[in-house]
């Protein structure tokens, strides 16, 4: 019987994991492929957007997006965002002092990374130098793994523009 606990066990959190991120972790090539392309940034451009295709690691204070779309072009719909976010509530909830696999996102914009009470973060993340405003937000929920390079957060990210811009909105005001 014990066996069969672990074995459900084990089964259960890969299922969470593949939830965020089809499966990856730190550990995995494709993380490794990440910290590579942020080491050496490329020069490709796509041609319908003349955007970086992949310009590495953003500087903190950097919010270029790799689609090129600026958050300041969107309104974010809170309704929507709120709809969105239940792709996030496997590992965040808005819920004050309230950790999961991953941080509270109560108040989360306008605070330092890494700053949130009772959550262990990697040292990437806490010393990362950015601050969450809503522009620095919209490109990290593009792809975290580009903008904080080994962060523990596995989410592939949100590519669709106006989704991140929902998100934003509902993190904002989650009432």
């Amino acid at each position: 019987m014990p066996k069969f606990k672990a074995l459900t066990g084990v089964i259960a959190l890969s299922a969470l994991a593949a939830a965020c991120s089809g499966g990856g972790s730190e550990s995995t090539p494709q993380a490794e492929t990440t910290e590579s392309k942020t080491s050496e940034p490329e020069s490709e451009v796509n041609e319908e957007t003349a955007a970086p295709v992949d310009a590495g690691t953003p500087a903190a204070d950097d919010v270029t997006t790799l689609d090129g779309v600026e958050y300041a072009s969107l309104t974010g719909d809170a309704e929507a965002g709120k709809k969105v976010f239940t792709k996030c509530r496997t590992c965040h909830v808005t819920d004050p002092g309230v950790n999961r696999i991953g941080p509270s996102m109560a108040g989360i914009m306008g605070n330092q990374a890494g700053a949130v009470e009772g959550f262990n973060y990697t040292d990437a993340n806490k010393n990362s130098g950015i601050t969450w405003t809503e522009e620095k937000m919209f490109q990290y929920l593009e792809k975290p793994q580009r903008v904080i390079p080994k962060t523990k957060m596995v989410f592939a990210g949100l590519p669709d523009a106006q989704q991140r811009a929902d998100v934003i909105a509902y993190l904002k005001d989650p009432s």
